[in-house]
This record gives C-alpha cells, sequence and structure tokens, in this order.
C-alpha cells in the first residue's frame, strides 16, 4: 500500500471519528429526535426546579410530548414558572399532574405529565394548577442528618 492511500483511509476514519462524536453530542444534548411542527404552550409553577433547563424534555408514560419551552421567576408568588410546548398531537386533561423527575440517580431533569380523568382538555395558554416540585438531594440528606441529631440528644 502507498503512502497516498494509508492517508486516505486514516482521514477517513478520522472523519468517521468526528461524525460519531458530533451525533454522540447532539444525541446527549437533547438537539436530535422528534421535530414538532405544531405546538401548544402550557404553563406550571413550582416552588423549587432543581436543574431543570430550558429545552428540557416532557415526557408522558416515558413518551417525550414535549420540550420546557422557557423558566423564569415570578416576583409575586415567589416561585418558578415553567413555560411548556406541548406537541400539538397530545391532550392533556385540566386535572393533569405535573413533577420534575430526573433520569436515573444523577440525571438530567425532566418534566412528567400525569394526566387525570376530567372530559374537559387543557388548552393553548392554560395552566397546570397541581405540580410537585423537584427533589433536591442536598435538602433530603441534611432533613436526615438534622433528624438523626434532634433523636441523639437526651431529653432533660
Amino acid at each position: 500500500m502507498n503512502r497516498t492511500t494509508l492517508d486516505l483511509w486514516v482521514g477517513f476514519f478520522v472523519a468517521l471519528g468526528i461524525a460519531a462524536l458530533l451525533f454522540l453530542a447532539l444525541k446527549v444534548g437533547s438537539f436530535t429526535g422528534a421535530h414538532m411542527d405544531q405546538t401548544y404552550q402550557l404553563q406550571a409553577k413550582f416552588d423549587n426546579i432543581g436543574g431543570l433547563k430550558a429545552r428540557g424534555p416532557v415526557k408522558s408514560a416515558g413518551v417525550v410530548v414535549g420540550r420546557v419551552s422557557d423558566i423564569r421567576f415570578d416576583p409575586e408568588t415567589y416561585e418558578a414558572v415553567v413555560s411548556l410546548s406541548i406537541d400539538a398531537r397530545y391532550t392533556f386533561p385540566k386535572d393533569t399532574f405535573a413533577s420534575i423527575y430526573t433520569s436515573g440517580l444523577l440525571g438530567d431533569q425532566y418534566v412528567g405529565l400525569e394526566p387525570g380523568g376530567d372530559e374537559r382538555k387543557l388548552a393553548a395558554g392554560d395552566t397546570i394548577f397541581k405540580t410537585q416540585s423537584a427533589v433536591v438531594l442536598e435538602k433530603l440528606v441534611s432533613q436526615f442528618l438534622f433528624n438523626k441529631a434532634a433523636e441523639g440528644q437526651d431529653p432533660k
């Protein structure tokens, strides 16, 4: 094999490696996946959103049904207002419950929608009132340690 052919093969495999790294970066960054042509906006208010980020997935029954489009702080209620872009193919009842979950033990956070039984559906611009904030691991550990310290004290 001459030098030109060897250089061509090395260049081919380097380009293939760069393409594989680009694919992996897009997959991890949630930039790939189903493209939603038509969406409608919903809002949900949470006491604590943890590490939830814009463009994070919105899932129902494990299926991505939308994305987090915006996160802002409401200075009047001191809550985080999360705007959700939901694919127009999916509709949810008015009594839908929105929770913030973590993928795996320490993974990315996402919004999970659990539909209720109401016959009326959420429309564009509606607010989900039933929410559960993110579980913050540091807060759980500190509460556990505080409770253990309180148990150890002798009553006098």
